[in-house]
C-alpha cells in the first residue's frame, strides 16, 4: 500500500540577506592566504578594477579573460581572503573592495598591489 503524500509546500523564499555569502573577519586571515589570493593575475585584475572604480561592481561588469565558473572561483578566493565583500542587488552579485579593513590588517600590501605595473 502506497503512503499518502501530504501537501507540498514551496521552499521558503530567500531574501537578499539570506543570499549574502559568509565573509571572514580580515583580522583572522593570515598573510599566506592574503598573498596567495593576490598572486593570481586575474584576481589582481579584479582588485585593480574595484579599486579604480571606487564603487561596488557586479561580477559581470568586470571584463575577465576567463569563463564564468573560473571567474566565480576567483571571486570566492578573494572573498575568503577578506579582500572583497559580496552581496546581491536583485539578481546581480555585487563586489566591494574591503580596502580599509584589509589595509588595517596588512598595511601597505593593497596599495603595493594596485600601484604596481602588471608584468606581461
Amino acid at each position: 500500500m502506497a503512503a499518502k503524500a501530504g501537501p507540498t509546500t514551496a521552499p521558503p523564499r530567500r531574501t537578499g540577506r539570506d543570499r549574502v555569502p559568509p565573509h571572514p573577519d580580515v583580522r583572522t586571515v593570515g598573510l599566506q592566504q592574503a598573498m596567495e589570493a593576490l598572486v593570481d593575475p586575474v584576481r589582481r585584475l579584479i582588485v585593480r578594477e574595484l579599486h579604480a572604480a571606487r564603487r561596488d561592481l557586479a561580477c559581470g561588469a568586470i571584463d575577465l579573460p576567463v569563463g564564468k565558473s573560473t571567474a566565480t572561483h576567483h571571486f570566492h578566493v578573494l572573498r575568503e581572503a577578506g579582500l572583497i565583500r559580496q552581496y546581491y542587488v536583485g539578481t546581480s552579485r555585487m563586489n566591494a573592495l574591503r580596502a580599509e579593513e584589509f589595509d588595517e590588517a596588512f598595511p601597505g600590501l593593497l596599495g603595493a598591489v594596485v600601484g604596481a605595473p602588471e608584468q606581461r
